[in-house]
């Protein structure tokens, strides 16, 4: 009865033991995954603090040097400095361009988040305009994050000190002290030294100074000649910066270096007082005939060339497009005329040279000169009767030239006027000066047209196909007068570097035989100066001389044979209608110092309009320059 009890017992103990083994099995299982848990984790560990090490290594020692360089450049900027534009200087030291202070608000883009946020605020507090506006966006658009724009230039300083004052709220903005181009003589010289303007894409050359804010380029005159002396090259500043870019303090400075200085050879004075006598469609040159300096070019209308420094707007463009009488075109050297009766000497020249006439040769004139079914009149209609070389160009008849010019041709007389600065290139420092015309039978059949001989007889008296320059009369007239090929110039020096041609000897001889050019000097002499000549009211007062000329008149509306018949006066014509008046001389006659030409559009006489102003020009040059100190006189005489 007790086996039972026993078996059951044995039962009890066989399954308490079979539970503490699966029990230990259990917990073997749990202690083994974590160790391979732990096992990987730690694994991990050391991966990942080898690979920070790794890390480590490499940015503070293999790349240390780099990453130092690249964190003092966050805390430093270096930026380009404008350097002062070169002056431009008249022939006494008178600064006629010169520089002047210009505070201004720059936006540097990468500095802000939000451009047009920041132009917003900007214009709340110092107003814009919206194409003020639009030319930022523009400029933004074009140039680099990092480069500075203009947003607003000459600023006052209630408008400087609202910007500082509002600074946390202008990121990007700062304030910045230039120079500003400007022309204390305006309009007097706007012709010569020309205007400076913002550059624009196509003066883009990879200059990064062009880049920089407030820096101009020249665009006609002198200033454009010159331009590139006269930039200078960019100077540096090193600024530190905290974490936003607000400037700190500046570290280093390095200096631009300034443009060069151009000295010019006009007399500033003496282009005031001819401006101050001539009206609306006249010009005016005067050279030394010695070395052809240019001391004065005057030309009415002119242009104030401060108004492009800033900007020129479109309606004031528009209003300078549009004036009828063309104040931004330089007459003296871009206005093409036919030259007349001044032409004449020229094609006297021709024919002594060709041996197409003689000196002494006498022809007649009836005040006609007929050639086939066509007849010439002369400007004297009851003819000037028998007229040797002197007498024609003293008494300036168009008979004697019509009958040279028939046995010359007109390409003899051509390539005369281009041995007298006519037709060719002068290379005067005025870019877009024109060179004229000077016409040939070549040239006319290039055209597909034919040359007649009516045509040479036309250009024998100045008129016809030719366009010269009130600058190329000036030129002939000086080499006239002196016998070598002056070059007309602007120049006297760079940089403090005389130019060259400061001197007569640095142009060649004419090669033209002296008798046949004091031939032409003398009856020039009697146009002015003997009884009966064309141009007696040009003669010069007392002490200063005899002045040597010639007159000239050129048609611009043809005049019938009905209106001859009928008495024409061209004092009864519209003024545009009216032939226009032309003088040329130089002075002293027997010393050449000076040489002068005038156009006066639509000015009927040579004699009535043209040959009074030339004298009072050449009275004020006289003046001028001996009421100068005796160096300048003594380099006036010399010709240096």
């Amino acid at each position: 009865m007790k086996f039972p009890r026993i078996l059951r017992r044995k039962e009890k103990g066989g399954i308490a033991n079979f539970t503490m083994r699966g029990v230990k099995r259990e917990e073997e299982q749990r202690r083994s995954v974590f160790t391979r848990r732990a096992l990987v984790l730690a694994t991990g560990q050391l991966g990942l603090f080898g690979f920070l090490g790794y890390r480590l290594h490499t940015l503070q020692v293999e790349q240390g040097e780099r990453y130092a360089t690249l964190a003092e450049e966050n805390r430093l900027s270096a930026r380009l400095l404008s350097p002062p534009r070169g002056r431009v200087l008249d022939r006494n030291g008178q600064v006629v361009a010169g520089n002047r202070l210009n505070w201004r608000a720059l936006l540097v883009a990468e500095q802000t988040s939000d451009v047009g946020a920041t132009l917003e605020t900007f214009s709340r507090i110092v107003p814009l305009a919206d194409h003020e506006r639009a030319r930022v966006e523009r400029e933004m658009r074009r140039r680099r994050r990092f480069v500075p724009v203009i947003v607003r230039e000459f600023l006052a300083w209630e408008e400087m000190a609202r910007i500082e004052v509002n600074a946390p709220d202008l990121p990007g903005i700062l304030i910045d002290v230039g120079t500003t181009r400007i022309y204390p003589e305006a309009e007097h010289l706007a012709h010569i030294v020309g205007y400076v303007a913002p550059p624009a894409e196509r003066d883009m050359d990879g200059d990064p100074l062009l880049q920089l804010p407030g820096i101009r380029v020249g665009r006609s005159g002198i200033e454009r000649h010159h331009d590139l002396v006269m930039r200078g090259r960019a100077g540096a500043v090193q600024l530190e910066v905290n974490a936003v870019g607000r400037i700190i303090r500046e570290l280093d400075r390095r200096e631009g270096q300034p443009g060069q200085d151009i000295e010019i050879s006009v007399d500033t004075e003496l282009q005031k007082t001819i401006r101050g006598k001539i009206e609306e469609g006249t010009s005016i040159v005067v050279m030394n005939a010695r070395n052809g300096e240019v001391l004065a070019m005057a030309s009415q209308p002119s242009f104030d060339p401060n108004v492009f420094n800033a900007g020129v707007s479109n309606a004031q463009w528009r209003q300078l497009t549009a004036n009828r009488a063309t104040p931004l075109i330089n007459k003296a050297a871009n206005g093409l005329y036919a030259p007349g009766s001044t032409f004449k000497m020229v094609v006297a020249l021709a024919g002594l040279e060709a041996r197409a006439i003689g000196p002494g040769e006498r022809i007649s004139c009836p005040g006609h000169f007929d050639l086939g079914e066509s007849r010439f009149h002369c400007w004297n209609r009851g003819g000037h009767g028998g007229m040797d070389m002197r007498s024609a160009i003293k008494l300036s008849c168009d008979v004697y030239f019509y009958e040279l010019a028939k046995r010359l041709g007109i390409n003899r007389i051509a390539a005369m006027g281009r041995r007298f600065g006519m037709g060719v290139d002068l290379d005067i420092e005025l870019p877009g000066a024109r060179r004229g015309l000077m016409p040939t039978r070549e040239w006319r059949e290039a055209q597909g047209r034919g040359w007649a001989l009516g045509d040479t007889v036309v250009h024998g008296i100045g008129q016809g196909f030719y366009q010269l320059t009130p600058l190329s009369l000036a030129t002939m007239t000086a080499r006239l007068a002196t016998g070598r090929a002056v070059q007309p110039h602007l120049t006297r020096s760079i940089g403090g570097r005389p130019a060259r041609g400061g001197r007569p000897e640095d142009w060649p001889a004419m090669g033209i035989a002296d008798r046949d050019m004091r031939l032409v000097r003398d009856a020039m002499w009697a146009v002015v100066n003997e009884g009966g000549g064309t141009a007696g009211i040009a003669k010069l007062p007392g002490g200063l001389g005899q002045m040597a000329g010639k007159t000239g008149t050129t048609q611009v509306r043809r005049v019938s044979r009905e209106q001859r018949e009928r008495g024409f006066r061209v004092e009864s014509l519209p003024r545009e209608y009216r032939p226009h008046a032309l003088f040329v001389g130089y002075a002293p006659h027997d010393n050449p110092l000076y040489a002068v030409s005038v156009v006066v559009e639509h000015g009927t006489s040579g004699s009535g309009a043209a040959a009074p102003l030339a004298r009072d020009a050449m009275v004020e040059t006289f003046n001028r320059f001996r009421a100068a100190p005796a160096q300048r006189v003594a380099d006036v005489v010399r010709g240096t």
